[in-house]
């Protein structure tokens, strides 16, 4: 017989052990399928599966067997699964796509078994506990709200502690080893020798696990992360940030701009914005470029970074020559902006980006005004956003811009801006005016072939494009829709 307070730990633990692989299901996705609300979506939908499924099983089964001989095996099957899930993502992920149907694939490949395996605890525990129908619903009740309580706390130490203390593949481990031992515990009276067979494969798989790096040569709050030199080019280095190049960064020459719309921002700043040192904004630091670009060019240029990742700083002092060039303020952008006093900027720098989307929060027309209010009279926003496809969030970003600045402008390949192709477009805004024929000079002078649409021909690019608010912003469907 399974004592009450033994009982009340088994359903608090199982159900914490859920949201912990929950939580962490989104970090070991994240260098295979992206970090986006399709990716959440599955994990959210794929878990409350499992839950929903072991629990309607774990009731039948005990209900046709002696349920005390449950518990055990079901800690040792989840906590054995549980190791397995990031072997599972790490074997399975790199053939995913970004469809919506593909990420719903390998997260129930890896995290739907040890979701159900372990919600199949709670009803085998309460059939054990329920000795009387007269106690039916306090047995039930009472079980349901240790289990959710076990959920509760799973959820905040995970997202408040461990993820920031560890390492994702140890924390797995660790809960596999727990519950593993934990189960062997419970059947060890009845099989010594099944103890012993399951603590062995436990400490096996948790020691695969845990000296796994994966993909990952940083794992940090937000980010599997990496730094690649450039086979062309011996000073050059790349940031990776889960599955994309984020930034490239050159450590002998910080005017060598690598990608393309590096480039395009650049002209636009050195053709708008009078001569010498500016005030500059940043939201999103990533491998800190134009910090870089701007320290070389613009000597004695004041430069604020708002980055919701602390570590990449860490990353760019130790990897990508990051010193003093700008100031670097940790979290997220949309709150930590109201720290900058108005009209105090010449400059504003979009390049924030989870995976290869610019979270939501920070595409809207609120966001936009508060940009604005930030700006020096003649000052200019100029931002970076991917799309492909039929351009629908890219449209939707350029209707938003005009919804705030009296002066905008796509800059991109025409192909880009004839829904042909997809990749980053550089969208512009300004109350003062914008020298668009001079923009463009300069990129034909450096060879670039980008082309930049205003007025009549913005127009026909926005269509009917809605504009993103707070209460209606959709970016990641609308890039998954294009």
């Amino acid at each position: 017989m399974v004592s009450q307070t033994l009982a009340r730990i088994l359903v608090f633990f199982t159900s914490a052990a859920i949201l912990v692989i929950e939580i962490l299901a989104g970090r070991l996705l994240a260098p295979y399928v992206g970090v986006s609300l399709e990716v959440f979506t599955a994990i959210i939908g794929v878990i409350l599966a499992g839950i929903s499924l072991g629990a309607w099983l774990g009731g039948k089964v005990a209900d046709r067997v002696d349920p005390t001989l449950l518990p055990g095996p079901l800690l040792v099957a989840g906590g054995v699964l549980a190791l397995v899930s990031p072997l599972v993502v790490q074997l399975v992920g790199p053939a995913a796509g970004g469809s919506p149907g593909s990420i719903v694939v390998v997260t129930a490949l890896a995290f739907f078994a040890p979701a159900a395996v372990l919600a199949a605890v709670t009803p085998v525990v309460v059939k054990i506990r329920l000795t009387t129908l007269a106690e039916t619903g306090s047995v039930v009740g009472g079980y349901s709200a240790i289990g959710t309580a076990g959920a509760i706390v799973g959820t905040f130490v995970t997202g408040f502690f461990l993820i920031a203390s560890f390492p994702t593949r140890p924390i797995v481990a660790g809960v596999g080893v727990l519950l593993i031992v934990g189960g062997s515990v419970l059947i060890v009276s009845r099989s010594r020798w099944v103890m012993v067979a399951v603590a062995a494969i436990g400490c096996l798989s948790a020691f695969v696990v845990a000296s796994s790096n994966g993909p990952c040569l940083y794992e940090t709050t937000y980010h599997c992360a990496d730094v690649l030199a450039d086979e062309a080019r011996p000073s050059g280095r790349i940031l990776v940030l889960d599955r994309g190049h984020n930034s490239y960064v050159d450590l002998e020459d910080p005017t060598y701009l690598d990608f393309r719309y590096t480039n395009v921002m650049a002209d636009v700043i050195d053709v708008d914005l009078a001569e010498g040192p500016l005030d500059v904004l940043s939201i999103g630091g990533g491998g800190f470029t134009f910090p870089h670009y701007l320290d070389a060019t613009r000597p004695g240029t004041s430069h604020t970074v708002l980055e919701i990742d602390s570590d990449l700083e860490t990353i760019a002092q130790t990897h990508l020559g990051f010193t003093d060039q700008a100031d670097v303020v940790a979290g997220d952008a949309r709150a930590t902006i109201a720290d900058i006093p108005d009209d105090s900027v010449d400059l504003v720098i979009g390049d924030a980006f989870s995976g290869y989307t610019v979270p939501w929060h920070l595409t809207t027309v609120e966001f936009n005004e508060i940009v604005n209010s930030k700006l020096r009279s003649d000052g200019i926003y100029v931002i970076n956003v991917i799309d492909e496809g039929g351009l629908e969030f890219a449209r939707a970003a350029a209707n938003t811009f005009r919804g705030v600045f009296e002066h905008v402008a796509v800059i991109a390949p025409p192909e880009y801006l004839a829904g042909l192709d997809g990749g980053n477009f550089v969208i512009v805004g300004s109350q003062a005016g914008l020298e668009i024929n001079a923009i463009l000079d300069r990129i034909r002078s450096r060879g670039g072939i980008e082309n930049a649409i205003e007025g009549a021909q913005l127009e026909d690019f926005i269509g009917t494009a809605p504009i993103l608010r707070d209460d209606f912003a959709p970016v990641d469907q609308m890039i998954d829709s294009g």
